[in-house]
């Protein structure tokens, strides 16, 4: 279902989900988002803007709430010389009986070029890209438990930046809810796709999903033995309707058996990443003392991720193009 339509390997028509693309693909992202990147006025990771969207719109449609999603969306949208408009979901024609299909299609007669979505629905976006609007660019900011690409490709930036060597050379570990996380399924995605061999999830066996195995990851249900000489730690945000509930007695239970502390931290490699994609719970899936550490990303990952999107729309916007010959 989260396969995008593929132009070439250089070009996207939509990004549905991280499944489905090529290795190139996925390396042209990185490489355009990279781009973007700069050390302007002494300032490190800083943004150069760009016009390659000037003209066109982009609608976000977010009928999930989400800050850091759709801010850094909206800011990559603005960098790129975009017209911007944001959907009141709260007040839109759906919260008054509409159907979703009838209000796309009213908000597709109103010229916009790109849909970003965000919904509580798995598959939403697909159904957009391939039932409604094919037409427009529709870009997945996160559907339902089903996938966040965008999040999994500003995690892959962030390591092609920050760990200093291939992919193929990796052990990644990713830490808490894989039931239930959307990141961790676009995660694991991208990270075979770029070749990584050694990927490692980490939980409670109530937050597994059953057969994980089958998708070429080993399981632990030990951090302290699923850590061991790895070079990247991805922490999971815990949601707060799972603790108190058979999956997750308490808050303290859970970062006693499976935290993120500094004795852990030192289970693996050296100079190894930590890395999470907020928001943070401190004192639940992370210390404080990891979260601001030396060897922390995550402030990066929040940078890189403004530089990815902008990389995705104008990506997506250019297959559009190049498949309608214009």
């Amino acid at each position: 279902m989260a396969k995008p339509a593929k132009v070439d390997d250089s070009h996207i028509r939509h990004f549905i989900g991280v499944e489905g693309l090529t290795k190139a693909q996925l390396m042209a992202i990185i490489e355009k988002a990279n781009g973007y990147l700069t050390d302007n006025d002494g300032r490190p990771n800083s943004i150069k803007n760009s016009n390659e969207l000037e003209g066109y719109t982009v609608m976000n449609l977010f009928f999930e709430n989400s800050t850091r999603t759709r801010t850094t969306f909206e800011v990559a949208e603005k960098r790129l010389g975009a017209n911007v408009l944001n959907l009141d979901i709260a007040r839109s024609s759906t919260s008054k009986g509409e159907s979703l299909r009838d209000t796309l299609w009213n908000l597709e007669a109103m010229t916009a070029d790109i849909f970003v979505v965000r919904h509580s629905a798995s598959g939403t976006a697909h159904f957009m890209a391939t039932e409604v609007t094919p037409n427009i660019a529709i870009i997945n900011g996160g559907d339902g438990w089903h996938a966040h690409p965008t999040q999994a490709m500003l995690d892959m930036l962030t390591i092609y930046r920050e760990a200093k060597k291939p992919f193929e050379e990796l052990s990644v570990a990713i830490i808490g809810d894989i039931k239930h996380s959307r990141v961790a399924r676009s995660d694991i995605s991208a990270l075979q796709t770029l070749g990584v061999k050694d990927i490692r999830v980490i939980a409670p066996k109530t937050l597994l999903p059953k057969g994980i195995e089958r998708y070429g990851v080993q399981v632990f249900n030990d951090i302290d033995k699923g850590v061991v000489d790895c070079d990247v730690l991805i922490g999971l945000r815990i949601q707060n309707e799972r603790i108190g509930s058979p999956l997750l007695p308490s808050t303290s239970e859970y970062f006693k058996m499976y935290g993120i502390t500094p004795e852990r931290l030192a289970l693996a490699k050296p100079n190894a990443l930590v890395m999470h994609p907020g928001p943070m719970n401190r004192g639940v899936e992370i210390a404080s003392s990891v979260a601001d550490g030396e060897q922390s990303v995550i402030l990066k990952q929040v940078n890189n991720g403004i530089a990815v999107r902008m990389a995705v729309l104008a990506l997506a916007m250019e297959g559009q193009r190049k498949m309608k010959g214009i």
